[in-house]
């Protein structure tokens, strides 16, 4: 059975290409090209250890289209979004689908640290679980997506790497977003936008500084300094008057959250359902909720409040250990 895998030339792409192999599959890479010649070349590399043929798409256009500008947009609404999120399901995963139906793949898949069972999501490892990152994914790419890390930790395959002596064996994570490896997304952004002027904090109705302009800051950030012998942290970004809330720490926790353009992996509920919640791409946050769509909305009640919640960030609801689905938090 031919699978056409998303191919970094990473630790984590290079052992599910191995991982693949083991399992009987025809592995096809495909590289998207969106960064640099030395990344490019680490994929080239790596496959031809492999032995294993690699298709390179220039995405650079596209994902400056699809995701760097709506990324930038974001953020000067006063939002903060989340790239990979967007990336995947318009990008990533359409170029794998593309590439399989090119080729007649029954079969996409990625080095993401979750599991995908007959069309269903269901969370990793919990020490590195990225579930969260595919709640976009619409549910014809869901259905044909196997996801060979799943039931590993990143420590068990950086293990399976050496042992392969795969050239990257030792290559570092990439931690920083992929088209901005220089981590200035403010630097980013100017570059594609005019950035806000400056404006005020504001602390229970009152003015008490100035800001550097709204795309420097997130919701749950601390301000520098004290107030009043206080530490202060961001609660909401206000775009359309150029403010910035701040509130007290224990003011900084909610008990609802409204996500908008709601994605359901599974049938959409009718009535209210039972879940956790997950806010952020962390691993320790996760409280149980009761949610209920809400006309274009869905209403997300936690049963303990969960801190800072920010708008473009996504809400993703799990039955127990299966993804419902995500959407914006608004």
């Amino acid at each position: 059975m031919k699978v056409v895998l998303g191919f970094s030339g990473g630790v984590d792409s290079a052992v599910s290409a191995s991982l693949l192999q083991r399992a009987g599959y025809e592995v096809h890479a495909l590289y998207l090209d969106n960064t640099d010649a030395h990344a490019r070349q680490d994929a080239i590399d790596t496959a031809a250890f492999l032995d294993i043929p690699l298709s390179i798409r220039d995405v650079h256009d596209e994902l400056e289209e699809k995701v760097s500008l709506p990324f930038c947009e974001s953020y000067l609404r006063g939002e903060t979004p989340n790239p990979c999120i967007l990336c995947n399901p318009t990008l990533k995963f359409a170029h794998l689908l593309e590439e399989a139906d090119r080729i007649g793949a029954e079969k996409i898949a990625t080095g993401h640290y979750a599991r995908a069972e007959d069309g269903v999501l269901y969370k990793g490892r919990s020490a590195n679980d990225q579930s969260y990152m595919l709640c976009r994914l619409r549910r014809e790419q869901l259905q044909r997506l196997t996801l060979p890390l799943g039931s590993f930790e990143k420590t068990q395959v950086r293990a399976m790497a050496a042992e392969l002596k795969l050239p990257v064996a030792h290559k570092p994570d990439s931690m920083e977003i992929c088209f901005i490896p220089d981590k200035d997304y403010v630097g980013f952004v100017s570059a594609r936008r005019a950035l806000p002027e400056p404006g005020d904090f504001v602390f229970h109705g009152r003015v008490i500084g100035r800001h550097e302009g709204i795309v420097r800051y997130t919701v749950g950030q601390r301000r520098s300094g004290l107030y009043e012998g206080r530490k202060l942290y961001i609660s909401r970004i206000d775009a359309q008057h150029n403010t910035i809330e701040l509130a007290l720490w224990e003011e900084l926790f909610k008990t609802e959250v409204r996500a908008r353009c709601f994605n359901w992996l599974c049938e959409a509920p009718t009535g209210p359902v039972r879940a956790s919640v997950r806010v952020r791409h962390t691993k320790w946050e996760n409280p149980l909720c009761t949610a209920a769509v809400e006309g274009d909305t869905v209403r997300i009640v936690c049963d303990e409040p969960v801190r800072a919640p920010a708008a473009g960030q996504s809400a993703v609801l799990y039955d127990g250990e299966r993804v419902l689905g995500g959407g914006f938090i608004c």
